[in-house]
């Protein structure tokens, strides 16, 4: 039995890189993973190369409307957590709107507008990356489920 084993795991813009390693290695662990991505062919493929316990939910992470259409999409499998899970995020996202460089900068990015946002969920949570374009722009690009012992 895997670490996360009857987990359901949430992860945005997974059709390739680190999202994609972090989806495939999720459902060895056990989880069922649903995943997005903006192209369907690529969304497809990505399904694909995972193999079993994934469904590919076309989106992008930074369009209002496709979170929307994702958590009504989650709903379905989960209403209690669904909702517990948009609570905290959007509570974590209006702190962007305040003090965005108080949040801590993007471990593998070198621009220092480059953020990570992290979003308390239970005993784990949820890491929202996102970029500071200017004074009055922020950019959300990915929201991520983060495991307890990788959560820090």
């Amino acid at each position: 039995m895997g670490k996360l084993e009857g987990k359901v795991a949430v992860i945005t813009a997974a059709t390739s890189g680190m999202a994609l390693a972090t989806a495939k290695l999720f459902v060895e662990e056990g989880a069922y993973v649903f995943i997005t991505g903006r192209r369907k062919e690529k969304l497809d493929e990505a399904v694909k190369l995972i193999g079993r316990n994934v469904t590919g939910v076309q989106g992008d992470a930074a369009n209002l409307a496709d979170l929307d259409r994702l958590y009504d999409f989650l709903l379905k499998r989960d209403l209690g957590a669904a909702e517990r899970a948009l609570v905290a995020i959007e509570r974590a996202l209006n702190l962007l709107a305040f003090s965005p460089f108080s949040c801590r900068k993007a471990l593998l990015q070198k621009n220092p507008r480059w953020r990570e946002l992290l979003i308390p969920f239970g005993h784990s949570g949820y890491v929202a990356l996102f970029e500071i374009e200017d004074d009055h722009t922020v950019t959300v690009t990915a929201i991520r489920y983060q495991r307890e012992e990788d959560y820090h």
